[in-house]
C-alpha cells in the first residue's frame, strides 16, 4: 500500500474540514449524524487503535481517555460514548484533535518503513475508512446547515450536480451474471465472495431520474397517494410531512424566498435545476416514484450487471442509487477475525443496499462492487434513483 495514498487520504479530510469554524465542527443536528470533529478523531482514533497499538512498539497512546469518546461501534475494543450525544463533547477541542491527528500521522510515519504485511492491511482499510467518513462529514455538516434558518453554504465553489442525458432504456438479456468483487485491488469485506447470481431480462434506464421529472411527481400529488407507498414509507410521509425530497425549498419558502422551487446544497441555495439528478430521498420514496411512473427499482444484482452495458452513465458521480435489495451477506461470506470483523457483518439486517457513488463520494474510492447500505427512511446522503422495469 504506497505512502502516499495514506497521506493523501489524512490531508483530504483536513481540507474538506477546513471550510469550517470551530462551532461548525461541534455541530450534532441529529443522532444518525456526528460533529466533523468527532469524524477527524474517529479516523485517528482507528489508525491508533487498530494499527499503531499493536504493530508499533513503544507506541504511546496520545491520551488514554479518549479512546472512549471515539471508539464508533466496536464493542470488543471497549465502551463507547453514546452517538446522540457525540455533540456535547466540547473538549477536546478541535485545536486538540488536529493535534491528535499529527501524533498519530508521526507514528504511522515511523511505522511504515518496516510495517508487516498485517498492519498494511489495516493501513488500507483505514485509508478507505476515512474516505466513507470523509463523505460522512460533508453529508452531516449539510443536515445540520439546513437546520440553519441562514442556509449557509459549506463552501460556494462546490461542484454542482451535472445534467442528465436524455433518457433512453437499456436492454440486459437476463441469465447468469458473476456478482461480487473479482479480487483485484481493495475492496470491503461485504463486496464477496464473487459468486453467481440469476437475473430475468430486464431493462434499465440510462441515468438517474432528474429533479424536474421528480417534481411532476410532487405536482401529481405522489405525497398525497397511499397507493404508491410501501406501508412503512406512507407512514413516514404521515408522521414526518414528507412533502419534497429532503433539501428542496417550495415556492415562497420564508428562508430563501422566491418563486420557484429551490435545492439547499453544499453551495447553498441554487434554482431548482430540472435536467440535474434529483438527491436526499429515502428508499421509500425512490420506491414510490418509481410505482408512479410505471417501473421499479433495479436489484444490486441487475445493477451491477448493467454497468457493462454501453450508454450506462452517472454510474458512481452524482448520487448512491437505491436498489430493490434487502443488505445480506453473500453466499460464503465471513466476517474478519477479530475487531475488523465488526466492520459489516454485523449490520446486515433492516437496511437496503445502495449502489453507485455520488458527488460527494472521494475520488478513487467507490467501485462496480461497492455496496453502500443505509436504512430505508435515511434521506440525508446523496441518494437518488435509477428506474429498471
Amino acid at each position: 500500500m504506497p505512502i502516499n495514498l495514506l497521506q493523501a487520504t489524512r490531508a483530504h479530510t483536513l481540507a474538506l474540514a477546513a471550510p469550517l469554524s470551530d462551532e461548525d465542527a461541534q455541530l450534532q443536528s441529529m443522532p444518525d449524524a456526528s460533529p466533523a470533529k468527532w469524524h477527524l478523531a474517529h479516523t485517528t482514533w482507528f489508525f491508533e487503535t487498530l494499527v499503531l497499538a499493536p504493530h508499533l512498539p513503544g507506541y504511546t497512546v496520545f491520551d488514554e481517555r479518549w479512546p472512549r469518546l471515539f471508539n464508533s461501534y466496536y464493542e470488543s475494543l471497549g465502551p463507547r460514548h453514546a452517538r446522540p450525544q457525540r455533540g456535547l463533547l466540547s473538549r477536546p477541542s478541535l485545536a486538540e484533535v488536529k493535534a491528535y491527528r499529527r501524533h498519530v500521522d508521526a507514528a504511522l510515519a515511523d511505522l511504515l518503513p518496516a510495517a508487516p504485511p498485517e498492519a498494511l492491511a489495516l493501513i488500507e482499510l483505514g485509508c478507505h475508512h476515512e474516505q466513507q467518513h470523509q463523505e460522512l462529514l460533508l453529508t452531516d455538516v449539510l443536515h445540520a446547515f439546513s437546520c440553519n434558518p441562514l442556509l449557509p453554504a459549506y463552501d460556494s465553489s462546490t461542484p454542482t450536480p451535472a445534467k442528465a442525458p436524455e433518457q433512453t432504456w437499456l436492454k440486459h438479456p437476463g441469465g447468469i451474471v458473476e456478482v461480487g468483487h473479482d479480487g483485484r485491488g481493495f475492496a470491503f469485506d461485504n463486496e464477496g465472495p464473487r459468486h453467481q447470481a440469476l437475473v430475468t431480462p430486464f431493462e434499465i434506464s440510462n441515468r438517474l431520474v432528474t429533479c424536474g421529472e421528480y417534481a411532476d411527481f410532487i405536482e401529481a400529488g405522489g405525497y398525497r397517494e397511499p397507493l404508491l407507498w410501501l406501508s412503512d414509507g406512507w407512514a413516514q410521509v404521515q408522521a414526518l410531512g414528507w412533502q419534497a425530497p429532503a433539501y428542496w425549498l417550495a415556492p415562497g419558502d420564508p428562508r430563501a424566498p422566491s418563486d420557484d422551487w429551490q435545492v439547499f446544497g453544499l453551495a447553498g441555495v441554487q434554482p431548482l435545476d430540472p435536467a440535474a439528478p434529483v438527491m436526499q430521498l429515502s428508499f421509500y420514496e425512490a420506491a414510490a416514484y418509481a410505482e408512479w411512473a410505471g417501473a421499479r427499482l433495479p436489484t444490486e444484482f441487475e445493477w451491477e450487471a448493467a454497468c457493462a452495458l454501453p450508454g450506462f452513465d452517472q454510474a458512481a458521480d452524482q448520487a448512491w442509487q437505491w436498489t430493490r435489495s434487502s443488505y445480506a451477506p453473500y453466499p460464503g461470506f465471513k466476517p474478519a477475525a477479530g475487531a475488523v470483523g465488526e466492520y459489516n457483518g454485523k449490520f446486515m439486517v433492516g437496511q437496503q443496499v445502495l449502489r453507485g457513488g455520488s458527488l460527494a463520494t472521494p475520488a478513487g474510492h467507490a467501485r462496480l462492487s461497492y455496496r453502500n447500505f443505509f436504512p430505508p427512511a435515511a434521506r440525508w446522503q446523496f441518494s437518488g434513483v435509477r428506474l429498471a422495469r
